[in-house]
């Protein structure tokens, strides 16, 4: 069982606003960076956000001030504030550890559209 799951997508138009949310176990949360990553059709995975495990962040310029990952330590989570969303959002966002193992969630659709 992969110990990674995604939630909190869904379809938005331009302009608004979604949280995702990653429940992930104990150990990996506790000892790992954790980052969030996006796949769109047709194209590479890449790395949108990372949080190290005192706090540090890191952004993709695509999403800089517009997004922000946070750690959630009551729950073991790892979650993703998106504001001001437009298409090129649109994706299959996932989590994992930064760098990431081998092993990868189903991912939660975010569709961006009007």
């Amino acid at each position: 069982q992969v110990p990674l799951v995604e939630s909190g997508g869904g379809m938005v138009q331009p302009g608004g606003s979604l949280r995702l949310s990653c429940a992930t176990s104990r150990e990996i949360f506790t000892f790992n960076a954790m980052g969030w990553y996006r796949q769109a059709p047709r194209k590479e995975r890449e790395l949108v956000a990372s949080i190290t495990t005192y706090g540090a962040q890191v952004y993709a310029d695509s999403v800089l001030d517009r997004f922000k990952i946070s750690r959630d330590t009551a729950n073991d989570a790892v979650n993703l504030q998106m504001n001001s969303l437009k298409p090129d959002d649109t994706a299959v966002y996932y989590c994992n550890t930064d760098p990431p193992s081998q092993d990868w969630g189903q991912g939660t659709q975010v569709t961006v559209s009007s």
